[in-house]
């Protein structure tokens, strides 16, 4: 099989899995725990957090171990909402968060909150006048991603931080997309919070973090004594060790970086060579080095994912479906996009696993698969 779906996960590295292993089977105490055991296991928590610290470039006190980056993200959004002065009642989010974090702000804004949405330009990047706008001295928090999901375009982290701080307000970024695929210090974008999970880096899911700035408030969302109070529950060190672990043996970002922008803009080439009715969104635009959001005409994204499976590739669609059948991309509706080219849209996301050979695979073999399709009445055939 070939894998071009890391932008939903990623292979743990074999790594990550040894250094697992000896924390399941001989640190299973309960790091709380004042015996032996239990202060061992303390012992590697707090290696594994510090190492999480020294990669990312923050203190180890400013580290928050998560169940993932979903988690990260609601602590952060409701946690400085609720530390926030009563004059502060207001929360941003740009328009194309994640999915899942924007049923967060439909939450809040049926709690009562006042949630505005920041639209993107055309070309998919944050429309900063916008933005500009509508931060004021009543918005508690603003909530950006750092890196797109789906078209992998980079958003004006900085120059938002820079609006937000004029207004006394706490900014947010969930850099789930940024972090292992770009290089990335907790000082450079000047946040207040950031969100990671690790099954994005070839680590383990169901752990991730929220880095929060030394001396910025937040209320917890799960009570308990754990990380400083922040977050409670028996922390989970073997993941938390993964975590760690996926972040240590990044290595030089930079030169992988270069290297998956090499093979994806290699395989765009190609494929707009061998089907000139090939399009690509974000192209122009800053983006993560091995993410490739198109489409095909208007040939159906079923009809290309069906394809693509009897190649043995892996990718995924841009449209979510609801149980009323396939709807468009909303990242795509956000940027105006027809709704017949949204439904169109393919994901191909490189990784750290992937080759030339892949490439070069899926080169020689999708297009003539779909060259036939390309045809005004065939567009939009069932699969």
């Amino acid at each position: 099989m070939i894998y071009l779906d890391h932008n939903a996960t990623t292979p743990p590295a074999p790594e990550v899995i040894a250094a697992m292993l000896p924390v399941l089977s001989g640190l299973w105490a309960n790091a709380s725990s004042q015996h032996g055991p239990g202060q061992d296991a303390k012992r590697a928590l707090g290696a594994a957090r510090s190492t999480v610290a020294r990669v990312l470039g923050c203190k180890p006190a400013e580290v928050i171990f998560t169940s993932g980056a979903t988690e990260a993200n609601h602590l952060a959004v409701r946690g400085l909402l609720a530390a926030a002065p009563p004059e502060r009642r207001r929360v941003l989010f740009s328009s194309v968060e994640h999915a899942g974090h924007l049923r967060l702000a439909r939450a809040l804004a049926a709690e009562g909150v006042t949630v505005e949405l920041i639209p993107v330009q055309p070309n998919g990047t944050l429309d900063l006048a916008a933005a500009q706008a509508l931060i004021g001295p009543d918005v508690a928090a603003v909530s950006l991603m750092a890196a797109n999901n789906e078209t992998g375009a980079l958003m004006p982290v900085a120059e938002v931080a820079a609006l937000v701080q004029a207004f006394g307000a706490r900014l947010h970024v969930d850099a789930t997309q940024f972090i292992g695929k770009l290089p990335f210090h907790f000082s450079d974008w000047g946040a207040d919070a950031v969100s990671l999970s690790a099954h994005k880096f070839q680590g383990p899911k169901g752990v991730g973090a929220l880095l929060l700035r030394q001396g910025v408030a937040l209320v917890p969302q799960i009570v308990g004594s754990q990380e400083r109070g922040r977050r409670g529950g028996t922390e989970n060190l073997a993941a938390i060790v993964g975590l760690a672990s996926a972040l240590d043996r990044l290595g030089d970002v930079t030169a992988e970086a270069t290297r998956q922008a090499a093979l994806r803009d290699g395989l765009e080439q190609g494929l707009v060579q061998a089907l000139p009715d090939t399009h690509i969104w974000c192209r122009d635009v800053p983006r993560l080095p091995g993410t490739s959001y198109l489409r095909f005409g208007t040939v159906s994204v079923d009809v290309v994912l069906q394809r693509l499976d009897r190649l043995g590739v892996a990718a995924s669609s841009g449209a979510a479906c609801s149980s009323n059948g396939s709807e468009p991309s909303h990242v795509l509706t956000a940027m105006g996009v027809p709704a017949d080219e949204a439904l169109a849209a393919v994901r191909l996301s490189l990784g750290r696993t992937s080759a030339v050979e892949d490439v070069q695979y899926l080169l020689q073999n999708l297009p003539p698969l779909l060259a036939p399709l390309l045809q005004p009445d065939l567009m939009t055939i069932a699969p």
